[in-house]
């Protein structure tokens, strides 16, 4: 798989569909803690739940810490998997306060190996969201992947020999510039086509990508 073919598939993207303008957020702590609810979640089920911290005057490290687990997840019912998620987000508030203060200028003062390592470690967050907390809260250049760009890479016929996160991500890191705009973007835009056309079920007419696309090709 070459550059060019990475650079394509984002310039076609890019032209159908333009800026996405991501990742939603008043600042970088609302992201992080979208981040962790859209797991298995619909955006629109996550902003739900972000209205209702805000409006129960909770949307901040310190608070997040001093609400009942109970409560929390009442908020955050939109999102489903609620239970597990309020545990999520005490576990990253709890490391959050007892190891940088709630600062998160110094966490993201760190290099990125360390500080996916760090995120890692913290209950619930995983490569996944570790990422997209890198990428969208701390502008750290890191390629999200997700089930999407799974799917959209391996229909091109372009998928790594090894169907893990990190073959993937190495497949978007060696190729493209390091660079957290375009890493966001690119990002952003699979999503978009994800949700557009190439669905569980692809909608192949609806798509940028057709003309390059195996599978579609071979169907």
């Amino acid at each position: 798989m070459g550059n060019k073919t990475l650079h394509n598939i984002y310039h076609l993207l890019y032209k159908q569909y333009g800026p996405q303008y991501w990742w939603p957020g008043e600042n970088p702590f609302e992201v992080i803690v979208g981040a962790i609810l859209t797991q298995s979640a619909a955006w629109q089920n996550v902003e739900k739940a972000i209205t209702n911290l805000k409006n129960a005057g909770t949307m901040s490290p310190s608070a997040l810490r001093n609400i009942s687990t109970d409560k929390l997840a009442q908020l955050i019912h939109p999102t489903g998997y609620y239970n597990a998620k309020a545990l999520k987000l005490k576990a990253f508030v709890r490391w959050l306060g007892a190891s940088y203060g709630d600062d998160l200028n110094e966490l993201f003062a760190l290099d990125t190996d360390t500080l996916r390592r760090q995120l890692l470690d913290v209950y619930g967050i995983g490569p996944e969201t570790a990422d997209s907390i890198m990428l969208y809260a701390g502008n750290k250049p890191i390629f999200v992947i997700d089930a999407y760009t799974r799917r959209i890479i391996s229909r091109l016929g372009l998928a790594p020999e090894k169907n893990s996160y990190d073959a993937y991500q190495k497949l978007f890191m060696n190729q493209l510039p390091q660079n957290v705009g375009l890493f966001n973007e690119y990002h952003a835009l699979l999503v978009r086509l994800g949700k557009d056309a190439c669905r569980k079920q692809p909608m192949c007419g609806n798509c940028c990508l057709r003309k390059i696309c195996r599978f579609h090709s071979d169907a």
